[in-house]
């Protein structure tokens, strides 16, 4: 017995040493928002104060368009998977990016809510600091799925809609990145709050993409570096655990406007059944797969996807 205790002691001690290295490689404290901005928040990037916190948008294109365009990303992502799209739309079009809260630049809720209806009071928040009394609605997994619960909640407000590889399903993911599974781990997930390692942001980010050879070093590096963030894994966390995704799907059915429904082919953490959910739920929808993309078609290949977008609108 002694000969197992001490085999057992010895077997945990390995264990603890091999911890305790694993957090000492990986250490990553959080990062002020100062300490990001030069690199990240160039022109024509602004903040924008509201409901306490201090928005990172862009807002470029003509001041005299009706209806804007409001672009949202997904988890984990940033007004910085659009950079693509805005750049073939700015010369026609007015056209809004920003870090939703949780993410980016922006951070953390002031409050520590996290559910939808939050999420939509502060998009409203939003479209009234900045004068938007109706937009072309865009987004892009989480930011998809806050984008159809703003246009159930205010449908006065939205023109038309794009969900772009959307959540609102419970649909089971075919794969997950590491980093989401992590942080829906009890204990994980706070020591994440702390550690980072940069191979499993590499390992996330080329999960979602259909082509994983076209994730660069720089990619990588926005979303290591905004992750860091401060506040923003634990927001991450909290996001999870407050808005689980399918639990609001039976509005979907409720929307009437125009809809375009854009998915990557090769997604495999919201399969394109999802999309076809969508054009089947909501009346008089458009669908359009890209074959050979993942669950950022819109970052993956701006060209293509934005040419759709563009052809929705009649551009």
């Amino acid at each position: 017995m002694r000969m197992v205790a001490r085999v057992v002691a010895g077997f945990l001690a390995v264990i603890v040493l091999v911890s305790v290295v694993m957090v000492a490689v990986n250490w990553a404290p959080d990062r002020p928002v100062a300490e990001l901005a030069s690199r990240w928040a160039p022109a024509p990037s602004a903040f924008v104060t509201v409901q306490g916190m201090q928005v990172h948008v862009r807002d470029e294109g003509p001041r005299d368009d009706a209806a804007p365009i409001v672009l949202l990303h997904g988890t984990s992502a940033s007004l910085h998977t659009w950079e693509g799209w805005v750049a073939a739309l700015k010369t026609d079009r007015r056209v809004i990016s920003l870090d939703l809260p949780g993410f980016g630049l922006t951070g953390p809720m002031a409050d520590g809510d996290y559910r939808m209806e939050r999420y939509v009071h502060f998009l409203t928040a939003v479209f009234d600091a900045m004068g938007l009394q109706k937009v072309v609605l865009v987004g892009n997994s989480f930011g998809g799925r806050l984008a159809w619960e703003m246009a159930a909640a205010h449908p006065e407000r939205v023109e038309k809609l794009v969900l772009v590889d959307a959540a609102g399903y419970p649909t089971p993911s075919v794969s997950i990145p590491v980093g989401f599974r992590i942080a829906q781990i009890p204990l994980l997930n706070k020591l994440m709050e702390v550690t980072l390692p940069r191979n499993m942001v590499e390992s996330s980010v080329r999960n979602v993409y259909g082509h994983p050879e076209k994730v660069t070093p720089e990619l990588i590096d926005r979303y290591y570096e905004l992750t860091l963030r401060a506040g923003n894994r634990a927001a991450l966390v909290e996001r999870f655990r407050q808005a689980p995704s399918g639990e609001n799907a039976a509005r979907i059915r409720m929307l009437t406007l125009p809809t375009l429904v854009l998915w990557g082919g090769q997604d495999r953490l919201i399969p394109p059944v999802n999309g076809e959910h969508f054009h089947k739920d909501i009346a008089g929808s458009q669908l359009v797969v890209f074959p050979e993309l993942g669950h950022v078609p819109h970052e993956e290949d701006a060209v293509a996807t934005v040419a759709a977008f563009r052809a929705f609108l009649g551009l």
